[in-house]
């Protein structure tokens, strides 16, 4: 809701959620609120529909969304796993992902390791500032997923390996060997908020770095009392999402192929998890993004 009233093109007009308390609480004085997406788009009066209900329920809204012809942005994960993304792909119309940081850091990165090199991508937040309602997934299909895509955007190539190891669920590390280059990706959801990115070329040198929170970034912005870090490319998504909708171009808005192409990866951190940190390679569901 913060990132709806930053943005420029997008207006909600309408909510649904199945639990009365959270649509006293977001809808009377601001939106008219249902008890179920059926009953929101019977309603009518809706260019696309923004899907942020936990990843188990993502399909089912994606398909009523797309029998009703209606655009969907679906948030990441798109699915609890690569089955679920593809089905999504297969809908017709195919939904957009929630893929938010592209909005970010996504657009220094494209193309920054294509050829030759490495990248680094960090993030943790401690779960709890979140607020989080039903879902407390692993780190694994919590955070890598932002990560993997931006690796994609990066220009890492195709998928020639995954290896992932995991202290407990709140945290992992995933390294991806790509044909163009190597990332190397942490996530935790018990750690201070912190995202980090390097970049580094064939030689090492580092050619890019950004870092974001850590105890005195996360110290200044308890002071400043400013907008949650993520607000900003929150709305920047959903100004690209309502640009969709009017059928212009949206160029950094996440395709559900896009969705397949990072869970595939997470299949394969999935499995070299359950096989004590083996390198996975990738092979039916190899996807290049």
């Amino acid at each position: 809701m913060p990132a709806a009233r930053l943005a420029r093109r997008a207006r909600i007009v309408a909510i649904a959620d199945p639990d009365p308390d959270r649509r006293a609480r977001l809808g009377p004085g601001e939106v008219p609120a249902h008890p179920s997406t059926e009953e929101l788009l019977a309603a009518g009066g809706l260019d696309g529909i923004v899907i942020a209900s936990p990843p188990v329920a993502h399909e089912d809204g994606a398909r009523l969304a797309a029998a009703a012809g209606l655009p969907a942005l679906v948030e990441k994960p798109p699915a609890p796993d690569l089955a679920g993304a593809r089905r999504l792909a297969a809908l017709e119309p195919a939904p957009r992902i929630g893929f938010n940081r592209r909005f970010s850091l996504g657009r220094e990165l494209a193309g920054s390791v294509a050829g030759s090199g490495s990248i680094e991508l960090e993030i943790a937040y401690r779960r709890f500032s979140w607020s989080p309602v039903m879902v407390r997934d692993p780190a694994v299909l919590d955070l890598a997923p932002h990560l993997v895509d931006l690796a994609f955007r990066a220009g890492i190539g195709r998928v020639r390996g995954v290896t992932a190891t995991s202290e407990r669920p709140e945290r992992v590390s995933i390294a991806i060997e790509g044909t163009a280059a190597r990332a190397r990706i942490t996530c935790a959801t018990d750690r201070a908020y912190r995202e980090r990115v390097v970049v580094r070329d064939a030689g090492g040198r580092v050619t890019f770095r950004r870092r974001e929170g850590g105890l005195v970034g996360g110290a200044v912005s308890r002071v400043r009392r400013g907008p949650h870090p993520l607000v900003g490319s929150l709305a920047a998504q959903l100004d690209a999402f309502a640009a969709s909708c009017a059928g212009e171009s949206a160029p950094d808005l996440a395709t559900a192929a896009d969705g397949v192409a990072v869970m595939a990866v997470i299949a394969n951190a999935a499995e070299s998890l359950a096989h004590g940190g083996q390198q996975v390679r990738p092979r039916e569901h190899e996807v290049t993004a």
